[in-house]
């Protein structure tokens, strides 16, 4: 009904789902028990059920994307809701979903006003038309994103906004000269929220070379590890995750095979190297490995928004999402300015003390660690409460009259504000399910998921090694 009040105009639409809508057109049935069944069987095609349950949806998308109507998608839930399925509209429209679970009135309730707050009024343009032009010898291979595809050449996008990003792969169709000069334009067609039509173009020249070791030397690792987490997340409906796994392990050992061959000279073939500018390309690796979206373990709503929401998001936003930052703040100091982030920790329970409180945040989810030893000043000072088990996993943060809370209430507004996101708080212990969800963040930790980061390196360090012999 909706989209047909919108047809005439585009626009954007808001929409909220609560369960699994099982009636109407678009209907859908649960899947979730089909896919612990699967797992637990060994069955070798479960990531089938991360793909749309039948075209319906998919041929809504194509036709509100025609209109240029947007949709955004609110996800406020405890149970399964068949994201894989949903999630279809809002990809196909340049839209975003959003994804409370297990949502809680109590905790989550400012986090979906002021995200939907942020979503009406950042940046943003609608009935956009985007092309990539490459000079001669190079040429635009794929697009990944959140959009509309109807000829190969350009993307359409019933909207765009600040938080969004489309990856563009290319390959070169011809030999380019060493020391010439390839270009690149991006020019995007839009309409401003005033209704202004407008065009924005943008130009990058860069220069060609046949040494490889400066190809190494300018290597951008934030890049990489985009790029690389975009292709797989697009290819996980379709490929079984062992291979998946696989295909990304592949590309961090041939990338440091590469350079030890062809880069390196006078060091043991027994000497893990590692260029410079990707000297913590196995770590984000890892960190990729032990994501939701390459986890057996995961639900299939998580592992559905997980794959929805890389597609889209931008670099600076996709490495914390891949490997959190960590800070003590039991350990901040008054003097320091108010909104100065403390130093990041190492994501390894090393380094966290049971007399320690620690915040760890990703740009979606903020989780305060607090540890059963900790100083009751301290814990009065932050929370108000005399004792740990004093503090629910739904407490709310509140700020008090101390420099202490006033300098965590700034440090957690910093974060928010460098994130784009109000960040969805949990407070977590050990002993219960809050605590393991905590140290699932510990990337370095050797897990069920994945080895330890030093685990990690020396398998590379093997695999290395035999490619080298």
């Amino acid at each position: 009904a909706a989209f047909l009040v919108m047809k005439k105009t585009g626009g954007k639409l808001l929409t909220f789902q609560s369960v699994l809508p099982t009636i109407g057109i678009g209907s859908l049935s649960g899947r979730a028990v089909e896919g612990k069944n699967n797992i637990s069987a060994g069955s070798k095609e479960p990531h089938k059920l991360l793909q749309p349950l039948d075209g319906t949806l998919r041929t809504m998308g194509i036709e509100f994307a025609e209109h240029q109507v947007s949709v955004d998608l609110f996800i406020s839930t405890q149970s399964y809701v068949d994201i894989a399925s949903l999630s279809v509209i809002s990809r196909t429209t340049g839209g975003q979903v959003y994804y409370y679970y297990p949502f809680s009135d109590l905790s989550d309730s400012m986090k979906l006003y002021n995200d939907l707050r942020w979503n009406v009024t950042r940046q943003q343009g609608f009935e956009a038309v985007m092309r990539v032009r490459c000079s001669q010898g190079i040429q635009v291979q794929d697009y990944f994103g959140n959009f509309c595809r109807r000829i190969p050449s350009e993307v359409d996008l019933p909207a765009i906004d600040c938080d969004k990003a489309i990856m563009v792969t290319l390959k070169h169709d011809s030999k380019l000269q060493e020391k010439s000069v390839c270009s690149f334009q991006c020019a995007l067609l839009y309409t401003s929220v005033w209704g202004q039509r407008k065009i924005r173009v943008s130009n990058l020249s860069l220069p060609c070379t046949d040494i490889l070791s400066g190809l190494f030397r300018s290597a951008d690792l934030e890049t990489h590890i985009s790029c690389i987490s975009k292709q797989v997340a697009y290819e996980i409906p379709s490929v079984p995750l062992a291979h998946l796994r696989d295909q990304v392990a592949n590309a961090c050992i041939d990338i440091l095979y590469s350079y030890r061959k062809f880069c390196t000279t006078g060091a043991s073939h027994k000497q893990l190297v590692l260029p410079e500018k990707l000297s913590l390309l196995p770590l984000f690796i890892l960190a990729l490995l032990k994501s939701n979206g390459l986890r057996s373990d995961g639900s299939l709503d998580d592992r559905s928004f997980w794959m929805n929401y890389i597609s889209a998001l931008p670099t600076s936003l996709l490495i914390p999402f891949l490997y959190p930052r960590m800070i003590s703040i039991h350990d901040i100091h008054e003097k320091e300015p108010m909104n100065s982030i403390p130093s990041r920790i190492p994501l390894s329970s090393e380094h966290i003390s049971d007399e320690g409180i620690y915040l760890l945040e990703n740009g979606i989810d903020c989780l305060i660690f607090v540890g059963g030893s900790v100083q009751r000043n301290l814990l009065y000072q932050f929370f108000g409460v005399s004792s740990v088990e004093e503090i629910s996993n739904q407490y709310v943060l509140k700020e008090y009259d101390n420099p202490l809370s006033k300098k965590l209430s700034a440090i957690l507004n910093e974060i928010r504000v460098l994130r784009c996101s109000y960040l969805r708080l949990r407070f977590c212990r050990r002993g219960d399910s809050s605590g393991m969800m905590f140290f699932s963040h510990m990337v370095e930790d050797q897990m069920s998921t994945g080895p330890s980061y030093y685990g990690y390196l020396m398998q590379i360090q093997s695999q290395v090694q035999s490619k080298l012999s």
